[in-house]
């Protein structure tokens, strides 16, 4: 993973949370314009990971991007919004956690 795949993929994941916190927010207040501000994020999101795909795999833009959301994603819901996990549910995230510092070592193979 080089310094310009890593940029592109933390410019996803901003978009990817700016959506999900505004989906959390219209959940919270039924704002119809928080609802068009998320699907237009995540469409914004999706057109960023589309570039990742190419550079990266598949696998690997979506694990990554997947598994950083997971984490920043509860981070955001524990401090915003006032949620928290249950003991199974905390260990799931620790291992998304560990799986991520798996994939981030060097691929023997080619993609």
């Amino acid at each position: 993973m080089n310094l310009a795949y890593g940029l592109w993929m933390l410019l996803a994941t901003t978009i990817f949370l700016g959506g999900a916190t505004a989906s959390r927010a219209y959940v919270s207040n039924n704002h119809l314009g928080m609802l068009f501000l998320a699907l237009g994020l995540y469409v914004i999101g999706n057109i960023i990971m589309v570039k990742l795909m190419r550079e990266g795999g598949l696998g690997l833009a979506i694990s990554l991007s997947a598994i950083v959301q997971l984490v920043l994603v509860n981070i955001i819901a524990f401090a915003v919004f006032g949620e928290r996990l249950s003991l199974t549910q905390a260990a799931g995230v620790l291992l998304g956690i560990l799986a991520m510092g798996l994939m981030l070592f060097p691929a023997s193979g080619k993609a």
